[in-house]
């Protein structure tokens, strides 16, 4: 096949062809773990669509084809009555880019394979979540239906209170349907199999949105990559009481100790957890509530670190106890965890002190000393949350990203959210620090802001973000628009005014690497840190 790529580990093709996230399958599938099965749309068809408006030739014909392997691979049928096929549709371009491009989850479940996949369950209302979910996805991707939308929709339903809680999700079901057909030619195909297309195109499309191209540029990622497009047979989280999904690091991304850190959300879908929306779980009440499907977790996550010989973040599902790993790719740790994860795996035997040394990059440094507020008075404590991103900010209240964009001409500002979306990445590239109310350490605005190195507070929960108003409440306090608020992107704390900080004079591994800097560099003099990891590259990478 010249533009579809079947998720094996025989595939040859490199993550310029596959996509960063669906190279990371096939690796997966080299190393034994399980994937589900499926197929990958090369980063060529994109920017082939891109160019001309459409599909490129021979596109629709191998995507007919490879549907048509996914339903020998499961025994499934996409549009069937019976044992219907449901996929997702997610993008990957060769470079990470979190939560920036469009993803539909379900994608099959029409009224007549909801209706099987209900009869198959012998469960309604969760037939009725995954349409539901379906729909929001295909709304927001295909249609441009705004979040705001879909969840007035949902509240409108709720605040009823009809029915039972299948009487409900009908009812949103059909509230989302005629948001859709509001749209421009709006209607959401009754053919599972007419549904695939304009579901790629969408992701195809959402690689050249502002939001995309903000990323991009902000990262130095070129504009003419283009993303993959990965099909793939749906694990549900929502199944039941024994499936959920969530994210792991194999070390902590903080401190890069070495612990597995994530978030778990049991009974839900995997947007719920990286968009943010959802208050998650921490990754350890996985051990207590399924601790089969923790075991395998952690021994996938040790596979795959001794594969990359590197810290790694994974996106899991697991369905009835049964667990799927959905994306693999490194951990990128920055800061102190980076020092701190070089030095551990010298200790380790893992790599060599050379390579520890090449991995901590001068900007690293910048962010090695983890500044902490120094005192403040009890009553200045605004609200705690999760620390997601070392380091203290101070600036000014901004309530929407295109606000937090003007104010910070004058300043800097604190973007706060209920929680962030690839729609507030300038407010967050503006912003020097983001708070959000909902979300977990693995959420949107956690990704980004550990990314960009700005401390960042998530889960906030009685914070209340008002944009009408153009103020927060939380502790029984109202803060207009403005107000300068000092945030502890460690400890979680965001407090009222301006605040003192205190950094560390002592990190031992920090201490030990510079030792090691100073051997290769042969200059032990009284240095700049950065002056000494400099030197020590320098010497590394000319030999």
């Amino acid at each position: 096949m010249a533009w579809i790529h079947p998720i094996s580990g025989e595939v040859e093709e490199t993550a310029s062809v596959l996509g960063g996230k669906g190279y990371g399958l096939v690796v997966l599938r080299r190393l034994g773990v399980p994937v589900p099965p499926g197929f990958v749309i090369g980063t060529g068809a994109c920017r082939a669509f891109l160019r001309d408006g459409r599909f490129p030739d021979g596109l629709d014909a191998e995507l007919t084809a490879a549907v048509s392997g996914l339903e020998a691979a499961t025994r499934r049928r996409l549009g069937g009555s019976e044992r219907p096929l449901v996929v997702s549709v997610r993008s990957g371009g060769s470079v990470s880019m979190p939560g920036m491009m469009n993803t539909i989850l379900n994608l099959g479940l029409t009224t007549e394979t909801t209706a099987g996949l209900a009869a198959e369950t012998g469960d309604p209302r969760f037939a009725l979540d995954s349409r539901l979910r379906f729909l929001s996805g295909y709304a927001s991707a295909v249609f441009g239906v705004e979040p705001e939308s879909l969840e007035a929709v949902a509240r409108e339903v709720a605040e009823r209170g009809d029915g039972d809680e299948e009487t409900r999700l009908a009812d949103v079901i059909r509230g989302v349907e005629a948001l859709i057909g509001g749209r421009p030619g709006g209607s959401v195909p009754d053919d599972a199999a007419e549904q695939l297309e304009p579901a790629v195109r969408a992701v195809f499309s959402s690689w050249d949105t502002p939001r995309a191209r903000t990323y991009r540029e902000l990262h130095d990622i070129p504009h003419e990559l283009g993303t993959a497009v990965i099909v793939q047979a749906m694990a549900f989280g929502n199944r039941d009481d024994h499936s959920g999904t969530g994210v792991a690091f194999s070390r902590d991304p903080n401190t890069g100790e070495s612990v597995p850190f994530g978030e778990v959300l049991f009974g839900h879908q995997g947007e719920d957890v990286v968009s943010g929306r959802s208050t998650t779980r921490p990754l350890a009440e996985l051990a207590e509530r399924e601790p089969a499907v923790w075991a395998g977790l952690l021994e996938v996550l040790n596979r795959i670190e001794e594969h990359y010989r590197d810290t790694c973040y994974v996106e899991f599902t697991f369905e009835a106890g049964e667990l799927w790993i959905l994306q693999v790719r490194p951990g990128n740790l920055v800061g102190r965890a980076a020092v701190r994860v070089a030095v551990d795996l010298a200790d380790e035997g893992v790599v060599g002190r050379r390579e520890a040394l090449l991995r901590v990059s001068p900007h690293h440094l910048r962010h090695a000393r983890t500044p902490r507020i120094a005192t403040a008075d009890a009553s200045d404590l605004l609200t705690r949350g999760l620390g997601a991103c070392p380091g203290v900010a101070v600036g000014r209240v901004a309530t929407t990203a295109d606000r937090a964009a003007r104010m910070a001409v004058d300043g800097p500002v604190i973007l706060v959210r209920p929680h962030t979306s690839p729609l507030d990445m300038h407010g967050l590239a503006a912003a020097v620090g983001v708070v959000t109310a909902r979300g977990g350490p693995a959420s949107h605005a956690a990704v980004v802001a550990r990314a960009m190195g700005k401390p960042a507070v998530v889960g906030a929960a009685d914070l209340t973000v008002d944009v009408a108003a153009a103020c927060v409440r939380a502790g029984g306090r109202t803060l207009p628009e403005g107000t300068l608020i000092t945030i502890d992107g460690t400890g979680g704390e965001v407090l009222v005014g301006g605040h003192r900080t205190a950094t560390a004079t002592t990190d031992s591994h920090l201490r030990r690497l510079l030792e090691w800097a100073d051997e290769v560099s042969g200059d032990d003099s009284d240095r700049d840190e950065a002056e000494r990891l400099t030197a020590a590259r320098a010497v590394l990478l000319n030999t």
